[in-house]
């Protein structure tokens, strides 16, 4: 008989992927990639640059949103639009996921930015 358990946030076992997840949304992705969607792009740069900030200062991690403890993903609300955000971590040719995601030399992060819709 197999038994799954989940594991809860705060017992992330790799703090090293969270913290250096957090660190690239907060510090305005450097170190790697964002990608705002078309659709996210037509509402216009103020909407843009809100779902921005917004990101930028996310911490509403739960369980239910982040049941592996990485803050690699995220859900908002700008004015009366959901959106989506998530990060990927690829090795540094972006052509396969990264190996180790918490090795800064062996990920390049990717943010994308959507509309709920979208996704």
């Amino acid at each position: 008989m197999v038994s799954l358990t989940g594991r809860r946030a705060d017992d992330c076992p790799n703090h090293a992927v969270r913290e250096r997840n957090d660190l690239f949304r907060k510090t305005g992705f450097e170190g790697g990639t964002l990608l705002v969607t078309a659709a996210l792009k037509a509402k216009g740069s103020e909407f843009v640059r809100r779902a921005l900030e917004a990101v930028r200062s996310f911490d509403d991690f739960t369980e239910d949103n982040d049941p592996w403890g990485e803050h690699d993903f995220g859900a908002l609300r700008i004015d009366d639009q959901k959106v989506f955000w998530k990060i990927d971590c690829f090795d540094p040719t972006l052509s396969h996921h990264s190996e180790n995601p918490a090795n800064a030399a062996l990920t390049h992060r990717v943010l994308t930015l959507m509309l709920a819709e979208e996704y």
